[in-house]
């Protein structure tokens, strides 16, 4: 019989009013069952806003070096649980091991910066103009914030929404995917047995149509932090607009690779396969078109569809895999309905397009790492997301045409150069259309020290990690104090 997770509210792990649950199924092995999570409607989502309102005066009180002493505790938790964690999110999620297990301690580190960051939340003294008077700028916590999560980085993304919230004084209530809900499960495990105070983070699971639209509705809130498609974004925005409530959104990206002609050729290929295929492809800074300047088109080609076609696809608790399934039937339809249009409009299918079948592949998502060439920016394969692992080829003239062709999307997420000419690198940084920029990297791969974030379609609000992180979740208040009457 499965294992039932419950919710976590006002310090205690309850079943959800209805007491329905939903499956966490493995998308490697579709025949396991990972657990059963509570399916919340707005009945538990109100609760838990309940108690977060009621923790909330008593934790902004409490001194923010003291509220990261917390954060440190669940740490070293997660830390003696690693090996468990790692698994538990590749069998939910998909991912390699490997991968997981760099996850789960990107997860750790992010609890230890901002436990950290509640000793250096740093205000100003500003001169002023008056004599004996004193002006300074302090802090101040919002108050309880909704956070929801998706399913591709089921730790690291609800700890770095966690992790500075709490350390800046707010209480929480999360929301993760249903496709990967055990992941977000053992943060607030961890930092139940850290004995957080009752209430300051609360966790409930369900859909985005019943938990996800009540936890945005809740009368108590102050703010809400979303990583999830445009779609939900965008329609999650028009609802918190009227409330004046601040809004965080991290959405898509339809992220270019640029190689230019002097690019060592096996370094680029490694750089794009990195970025196209590893987690599936299934990362909001994956790198989806390649815009190759045509003086070296051929021979990259060749040998970016020669290693791709190495790559071993499989479970990933399995040793030496090193692409995993898609996440859900959802998905694994929805790359193969863009494979299809690629095809319809023209793309030259080079390599992939297939979902695997036959032994255990039958019993997954699995499809294979896909290559397009001829690719024109009008077609859909260059403009939408498709969150997959479906790599779109163009070439490019000159730098100007890379150029033009890297900004003709809606998006601008991240976006990354290979080549060794400073000229044309810092050229290119000045002009890319994105929050996120690497050169001689994958597109893909981001520090919890920096901030995160993108722009235009691709995010909405304050950026994310790093210590600007603790600006969405604060405000500033500014003192002038005359000390002498």
């Amino acid at each position: 019989m499965s294992q039932i997770f419950r919710n976590y509210i006002a310090g205690e792990w309850v079943e959800s009013a209805s007491r329905k649950t939903f499956p966490n199924i493995n998308p490697a092995n579709t025949d396991e069952v990972i657990g059963l999570f509570q399916d919340s409607d707005r009945v538990d989502v109100e609760a838990a806003c309940a108690a977060a309102t009621q923790a909330w005066e008593s934790w902004a009180a409490l001194p923010a070096p003291r509220r990261g002493e917390y954060l440190f505790k669940a740490a070293e938790i997660l830390e003696s649980r690693l090996a468990q964690l790692a698994a538990d999110m590749t069998r939910e999620e998909g991912k390699t091991l490997p991968e997981s297990q760099g996850e789960v301690k990107r997860a750790i580190n992010i609890f230890r910066y901002f436990a950290g960051e509640g000793a250096r939340q740093f205000s100003y003294h500003i001169p002023s103009e008056r004599e004996q008077v004193f002006c300074y700028t302090l802090r101040k916590p919002l108050g309880v914030v909704g956070l929801i999560t998706p399913w591709n980085f089921p730790s690291a993304i609800p700890a770095w929404k966690m992790a500075p919230a709490l350390v800046a004084g707010n209480t929480v209530v999360i929301k993760p995917a249903s496709l990967a809900p055990l992941s977000g499960y053992r943060l607030v495990e961890a930092l139940h047995e850290a004995r957080l105070p009752a209430g300051v983070v609360n966790f409930v699971t369900g859909s985005g149509a019943r938990a996800g639209n009540a936890l945005i509705e809740c009368a108590g809130l102050s703010a809400v932090s979303f990583t999830g498609s445009c779609e939900v974004g965008n329609a999650l925005y028009q609802k918190l607009a009227a409330r004046k409530l601040r809004v965080q959104l991290e959405m898509g990206g339809k992220n270019p690779t640029v190689v230019l002609k002097d690019a060592d050729l096996d370094y680029a290929t490694d750089i794009l396969v990195n970025g196209a295929f590893f987690s599936t492809g299934q990362k909001c800074t994956a790198c989806s078109r390649a815009i190759i300047e045509e003086g070296i088109y051929e021979p990259l080609v060749q040998k970016l569809v020669a290693k791709t076609k190495q790559l071993k696809i499989g479970n990933g608790l399995e040793a030496g895999v090193q692409i995993g399934p898609a996440v859900d039937a959802r998905q694994l339809e929805t790359d193969l309905k863009y494979i299809e249009i690629a095809r319809q409009e023209g793309a030259q299918l080079l390599c992939g397009g297939q979902r695997l079948t036959g032994g255990t592949f039958d019993r997954g998502y699995f499809i294979e790492p896909t290559i397009f060439d001829g690719v024109t920016p009008e077609m859909r394969i260059a403009q939408e997301e498709v969150f997959g692992p479906v790599l779109a080829l163009m070439k490019a003239k000159n730098f100007e045409d890379a150029m033009r062709l890297a900004n003709s999307v809606k998006f601008g997420l991240s976006a990354a150069i290979v080549s060794r000419d400073l000229t044309r690198v810092h050229q290119f940084i000045n002009r890319i259309e994105a929050g996120l920029i690497t050169v001689n990297l994958p597109t893909a791969g981001v520090e919890y020290q920096l901030p995160f974030g993108g722009t235009k379609e691709s995010s909405f609000g304050m950026r994310e990690q790093g210590p600007q992180a603790l600006d969405f979740y604060t405000e500033t208040r500014t003192v002038y104090l005359k000390y002498t009457q």
